[in-house]
């Protein structure tokens, strides 16, 4: 009796928890960046205004760039630092910038301002020998037992964060016979977006010789008088300059209106990293006032206590001094502005795409990343008794 009222106990205990989460009122940790209200079920943004604009560094900077790597990199480049919680009444420490953290928050659907219950299962298996052992299994987001869109406001949206999914989905593991993934290096202009006109898989890139000219094959292989062969094998040269031809042909009518719109942007970028570097400075300032009120505070006398606040304040001071040093060499550093009249001078110039594609300072990735823009797919089929490839460039609907 007494086993079956502990499980009747147990049971109603588990049901009034699964109540309180499909309503979206049950305390769970919350990742960094948000703190429960003192209502009910209530979430909001950090009061820390560094956290947040850290947070939405992140998403920015995804958009832009639609790479979690990539996101991660300009933090490091930066030196910018990342909040880290242990869990929601420790206190946030700010430190390098982690993959896994830019990742985390990417994938997290609390962002989006969704609620969550019930991600993981706890299951009991047998091991080698026999014995039981206990594992924590992550489930699907159609097995999720609360899924509550909208339960609070979220950095982003939630058909946002749906796209960044499919987005970060794509860039590690493309779907079979489709293309895609994130852009790398390598000079092979294609990377990712060529095609098979022949069978329709995605053609692997490779390079060759001294230059390292680069190629694209098809690994579908077919037979042939019993032998294996490739549905195309062909160099990239020739194909990659036609592509290239097409593309500022077909950009010829937008003139220099992408070259400013992509100086506002980095000049946006700067803004967005400078802003979180003058919100660190505010904080070791205020770390130094509370050090020096701690010190002052103290009784003079009693120098055991005094000579460890005062080492504290002078490390507090020192670590003020070089976030000042860092943000006005940062500010010094800073792309000058675009003003009005240079902006008109800009566009009365005339396009000149062909020198900003074949400059020194456009690095391959630079010019990928320009071609997606426009292309989503480029098929390749090979007529080999003629001698030429036929090319047909398909770009979605936007």
């Amino acid at each position: 009796m007494s086993e079956a009222e502990l499980h009747v106990l147990r049971a109603r205990l588990n049901g009034g928890i699964r109540n309180k989460a499909a309503r979206g009122e049950l305390r769970r940790g919350l990742p960094v960046g948000f703190v429960w209200s003192e209502a009910d079920g209530e979430v909001r943004f950090h009061p820390d205004e560094a956290v947040v604009t850290a947070i939405r560094n992140v998403f920015a900077r995804f958009a832009e760039m639609g790479s979690a790597r990539r996101v991660w990199l300009w933090f490091r480049s930066e030196g910018l630092a990342f909040p880290l919680q242990l869990h929601a009444r420790a206190e946030i420490r700010w430190v390098g910038a982690s993959y896994t953290a830019i990742h985390q928050v990417l994938t997290n659907a609390v962002y989006a301002g969704a609620y969550l219950y019930g991600k993981t299962r706890q299951e009991t298996i047998l091991d080698g020998i026999g014995a039981h052992k206990k594992r924590i299994r992550s489930l699907p987001r159609s097995q999720w037992q609360v899924l509550i869109p909208e339960h609070h406001p979220g950095f982003i949206d939630w058909q946002t964060y749906e796209a960044n999914q499919q987005r970060l989905a794509e860039n590690t593991r493309p779907q079979p016979r489709k293309g895609g993934g994130a852009v790398r290096e390598g000079g092979a202009l294609l990377q990712g977006l060529a095609s098979c006109g022949h069978c329709g898989r995605r053609l692997h890139t490779h390079y060759r010789e001294r230059n390292s000219s680069p190629g694209y094959d098809c690994a579908g292989k077919v037979l042939v008088e019993n032998r294996g062969v490739y549905c195309l094998n062909i160099g990239g040269v020739q194909i990659d300059h036609a592509i290239t031809q097409a593309f500022i042909a077909a950009l010829e009518s937008a003139k220099l209106t992408a070259t400013l719109t992509a100086a506002e942007r980095l000049e946006a970028d700067r803004e967005a990293a400078l802003k979180q570097w003058r919100l660190a400075v505010e904080r070791v300032s205020y770390e130094a006032q509370r050090a020096e009120r701690r010190y002052r505070a103290i009784d003079p006398d009693n120098r055991l206590v005094a000579r460890g606040l005062e080492r504290e304040w002078e490390a507090c001071l020192k670590a003020l001094e070089a976030a000042k040093s860092d943000l006005a060499r940062r500010e010094a550093a800073r792309p000058h502005t675009i003003a009005q009249q240079e902006r008109d001078h800009l566009l009365a110039l005339g396009p000149d795409l062909v020198s900003v594609w074949n400059a020194s300072t456009t690095t391959p990735r630079d010019r990928k990343e320009l071609l997606r823009t426009l292309l989503d797919e480029v098929i390749i089929k090979v007529d080999r008794d003629a001698f030429a490839a036929h090319l047909t460039l398909r770009r979605a609907a936007r």
